[in-house]
């Protein structure tokens, strides 16, 4: 089997067998996944590197980002693009993001340096309020757009998608000047 086929066999299995199963119950095994792929375990370790890199491909490839904010958006408007993107990824397949919860956390860790921009960014249009420092400015945006504030929210489509993407965009609002 092709490499890019074996790839995708593998990522297809875990996920079945990751949707098949009750919440709650463990993960399927490498061995598990394997089997399912048809593929040896070796064969997983090679692609992905160990469980938990298969875990991050998995939900990687769950609901891969939209679309870049348009070119020349300013910072408010890059903030709320990436709110709203991030609802979109963790709307694709919340059930999967909640099975994957370490996943979905490390999915969010390149997000971190993102995070950092857009805050200086915030505070280069003066557009943090007085006394928010980078780091809060950061680590808000960070929270809005994890999957444990979308999850909070959205639950099992308690609220509607739009619902959810206003209120975080509320949310944000604690560390923003007050527009006239």
């Amino acid at each position: 089997m092709p490499a890019g086929r074996t790839r995708s066999a593998i990522l297809t299995a875990a996920r079945t067998l990751i949707a098949g199963s009750p919440p709650g119950s463990p993960l399927p095994s490498v061995g598990a996944v394997a089997a399912g792929a048809g593929v040896s375990r070796l064969s997983i370790y090679h692609h992905f590197g160990s469980k938990a890199g298969l875990e991050r491909a998995i939900a990687e490839e769950a609901g891969r980002p939209g679309t870049a904010p348009p070119p020349g958006s300013g910072a408010l408007e890059r903030l709320r693009h990436r709110i709203a993107t991030a609802c979109g990824r963790w709307s694709s397949d919340p059930r999967l993001f909640r099975r994957l919860p370490s996943a979905a956390a490390e999915t969010t860790g390149p997000d971190h340096d993102h995070d950092r921009q857009l805050a200086m960014a915030l505070a280069e249009s003066d557009l943090l309020r007085p006394g928010c420092s980078l780091r809060e400015a950061e680590d808000v945006i960070g929270v809005v757009t994890s999957f444990a504030a979308f999850d909070r929210l959205y639950g099992d489509g308690r609220r509607s998608l739009p619902a959810v993407i206003e209120i975080l965009n509320r949310m944000v609002g604690s560390i923003l000047r007050s527009q006239p």
